[in-house]
């Protein structure tokens, strides 16, 4: 009798896995590969975390997602990834919003919104914005809004960014003033122009190159890692880590309209869910990277550290709030994600400002107590030599 039992339950098991497996394998859809062209060499820690994010796609769809991540130039040339991904041509792309500011100004406010869109925001406040300030909303119209088919998602908001690499310090705007330096294109590097700094934008593969050569002076890229990676420090020796160009910075992934579409319900909240997750694994591999990479720098390189003139930080927020005005009264989607960023801002700013002092005193306060330690340290004596074996023994 409980065999006759046992076998019945097994084969009611055996109905129901049969039963479930079709909705199942609807559930979990057709499987997708999904090619995705960087605009940066695939060695890039930008690259790293896409390839993270891909990883957690693939173990959330039982890997019928899959994405290929290729270098910049792979298939397309570099100015030409979010045109290939809108034609076709490669199922995706990766680069920073902004880098689209020339298909329409208000790219710049997603990917890279100058003096934190003069409103106030860094990147866990723009986070806050896009999640729950309508910020997403308007990120899926901008694509409509240039007329390519592609579904977008934030991946990685970084900031805030070094104002750059120079080759002697400068104590005034006046010095600043002096020199040619690499910008990023579009808004950020327009508002240089404006107050008189020497914009030249250019690639980060040929920012190493065009200090040796003199094409430019002075030059920044992102933060302590990627910097120390492109190999600025062999060149320059005088950092500064306060700059308001790119306080937030977003890089960000594009997949072609049809292949989205494509894809099944749960496929596609597997990608929003790896996306959402992606910004916070970002923000947390930048910070721990970033410090190592600033204490090799300093400790191990001869970087020296300064302060950014005072005047520096008015002058360029004063000309940001002019660019975005002007932008705004001369395009309405444009104004009216700056008026979202700025309603936004009214509500959460007064609280995450006053919240960020508390932040920064806490954190200045130990940078301090460390920098005194290892002043007060003793030096290492010099390392004896060890004496060689005696061959005869």
């Amino acid at each position: 009798m409980k065999q006759l039992r046992w076998s019945l339950a097994r084969a009611l098991v055996l109905l129901a896995a049969m039963t479930l497996a079709p909705a199942f394998a609807f559930a979990q859809g057709k499987t997708v590969k999904i090619r995705v062209q960087s605009v940066i060499p695939t060695s890039a820690d930008e690259v790293t975390m896409l390839k993270e994010f891909a990883a957690d796609v693939a173990a959330l769809t039982n890997n019928t997602v899959t994405f290929e991540v290729l270098p910049a130039g792979a298939l397309v040339a570099v100015n030409d990834t979010l045109d290939a991904v809108d034609k076709g041509l490669i199922e995706g792309g990766f680069a920073w919003t902004h880098y689209w500011s020339g298909k329409h100004p208000a790219a710049a406010l997603f990917g890279s919104p100058a003096a934190g869109s003069g409103v106030g925001m860094d990147n866990f406040a723009w986070v806050s914005w896009f999640l729950y300030g309508g910020g997403q909303q308007l990120y899926d119209q901008l694509w409509k809004e240039m007329k390519v088919n592609v579904k977008g998602f934030i991946l990685q908001p970084v900031g805030p960014e070094a104002l750059g690499w120079f080759k002697k310090p400068i104590n005034s705007m006046a010095d600043f003033r002096k020199l040619r330096f690499r910008t990023p294109p579009g808004i950020p590097g327009q508002i240089y122009n404006d107050i008189g700094v020497s914009s030249v934008a250019m690639g980060g593969g040929d920012i190493l190159p065009g200090l040796e050569k003199g094409v430019i002076d002075a030059a920044e890229w992102c933060c302590p890692k990627p910097d120390m990676t492109f190999g600025f420090h062999k060149v320059l020796k005088h950092y500064y880590l306060e700059g308001l160009h790119q306080v937030v910075v977003n890089a960000d992934l594009y997949i072609n309209g049809d292949v989205w579409k494509s894809l099944s319900p749960v496929q596609q909240k597997a990608v929003e869910v790896a996306a959402n997750a992606s910004m916070m694994k970002t923000v947390a591999y930048r910070i721990h990277e970033n410090g190592k990479a600033l204490k090799e720098l300093t400790e191990n390189h001869g970087v020296i550290l300064h302060d950014t003139p005072a005047a520096y930080f008015k002058e360029y927020g004063d000309a940001a709030m002019k660019n975005f005005e002007k932008n705004a009264a001369a395009n309405p989607f444009f104004k009216k994600v700056w008026d979202s960023q700025k309603d936004w801002a009214a509500v959460a700013i007064p609280f995450w400002a006053r919240a960020q002092k508390t932040n920064a005193a806490m954190g200045g306060a130990y940078a301090e107590v460390l920098k005194k330690s290892a002043a007060g340290a003793p030096k290492a004596a010099p390392a004896k030599a060890t004496p060689k074996a005696d061959p005869k023994k």
